[in-house]
């Protein structure tokens, strides 16, 4: 009983003085041996929203909200969205792409960022000058050149990563985006 008493007892001291140098192991990522990273747990692609469903509209952007828990190990470096489905292509201007702490309904402080599209496989990719740190929200306004032509929905696949060289991208799944001509509202 004494040994199981003095074990906890060193494992506690130990604990507190990692605490007290700054050394977080709960916080460390899961990394192989060759230096690839990955997230420990698993973001959460909250929302997807357009500012504007109508077809062809020009003002209209793209929000795509994750939710970044506690425990993810790494901070969130960038995000990568890339057309799965719709009937037409929606071209974006990455020029014009935001991102802010919080979610669209409730945007806080803005998040910068370098934005561009890889015109090989179509994806945008958005990478925060400075990684955003687990525990936060944050929304990311991407701006199309004009909604779709044709109306329906439209998904849009979200894969995030960590800092690094050799960081592995954890795919958060689809967003949603359903598009109107101007009669489809009146059925």
């Amino acid at each position: 009983m004494y040994k199981s008493i003095g074990w906890i007892n060193s494992l506690l001291s130990g604990s507190i003085a990692l605490a007290v140098l700054g050394i977080n192991l709960a916080s460390k990522a899961v990394e192989a041996p060759d230096g690839t990273v990955a997230f420990e747990s698993g973001i959460a692609l909250v929302d997807a929203h357009t500012t504007f469903s109508g077809v062809r509209v020009k003002q209209a952007r793209y929000y795509f909200d994750l939710e970044l828990p506690n425990d993810l190990g790494e901070p969130l470096k960038k995000v990568v969205i890339k057309q799965r489905t719709g009937s037409d292509e929606v071209e974006f201007k990455p020029d014009k792409t935001k991102a802010y702490l919080g979610n669209h309904r409730n945007k806080k402080e803005p998040i910068e960022l370098t934005a561009f599209v890889d015109e090989n496989t179509e994806e945008i990719t958005v990478e925060f000058n400075r990684p955003v740190p687990p525990g936060s929200n944050v929304t990311i306004a991407i701006k199309p050149r004009t909604n779709p032509d044709y109306g329906g929905v439209y998904l849009f696949g979200v894969t995030a990563y960590p800092p690094g060289d050799k960081s592995v991208g954890l795919y958060l799944g689809p967003g949603r985006l359903q598009f109107y001509r101007s009669n489809d509202f009146y059925f």
